[in-house]
């Protein structure tokens, strides 16, 4: 530990300072620190758990998640809103914009690029640039955030339950440090608010209309 704690602590230093960001990203070498902790815990099926949430994590499964959410929300509107969806559908344009913005701004390299292989264990394909902010991170706390209130309780620990398996993921295969992962989160949960009201007034005017159909 004291060997590896040695390599890491000037790199990340210089990482900071390269970027012009310094404290607000590197956390004065804290967020370094706290991805070599997660990357490197071990137990037994950990990389196939790993890989498991980046794969059911990722973005490209957007057309799954709202396909399964539109007919859950119809099957059963007591477990979950049709409106939730729409937030869902909204948002995710949000945070897409977001994210594509974002990741080539700022091009920050991934942990593999900055620490090097002999201090990241990677467990499926190595990624070397764009790691803030993760697009893993926001997409999952999207359908969080989207999806979650108002749910029945199974849904909503599952999606809490998703959400931060996939954001531990992203740091054990070795493709994220802490604060990419912070960053998505946050941009996917305010998406998720911003939809929400950006949609209130469509919501009401369907109300309205609905008590004006009825005779109310």
């Amino acid at each position: 530990m004291t060997v590896a704690s040695a390599t890491v602590q000037p790199t990340a230093h210089a990482l900071g300072q390269s970027l012009g960001h310094g404290f607000w990203y590197d956390w004065g070498g804290l967020n370094q620190a706290l991805f070599l902790w997660i990357n490197h815990l071990s137990f037994p099926g950990r990389d196939a758990l790993a890989q498991a949430g980046t794969f059911v994590g990722a973005h490209q499964w957007y057309p799954v998640y709202i396909a399964v959410a539109l007919t859950l929300a119809y099957a059963r509107p007591q477990w979950l809103a049709p409106e939730r969806v729409l937030v869902l559908v909204w948002g995710y344009l949000i945070s897409w914009a977001v994210i594509a913005t974002l990741k080539p701004f700022f091009d920050f390299p991934r942990p593999l690029a900055v620490l090097g292989e002999p201090l990241v264990h990677v467990a499926g394909r190595p990624e070397f640039a764009h790691s803030f902010p993760s697009g893993h991170a926001a997409f999952v706390f999207l359908l969080l955030g989207s999806l979650a209130p108002g749910a029945g309780r199974p849904l909503r620990w599952g999606l809490v339950f998703l959400a931060f398996w996939v954001i531990w993921s992203r740091m054990a295969v070795g493709a994220h440090f802490p604060v990419d992962v912070l960053g998505g989160a946050l941009i996917g949960l305010t998406s998720a608010g911003l939809a929400h009201l950006a949609i209130r007034p469509w919501r009401r005017r369907s109300r309205d209309a609905g008590d004006l159909l009825r005779g109310r």
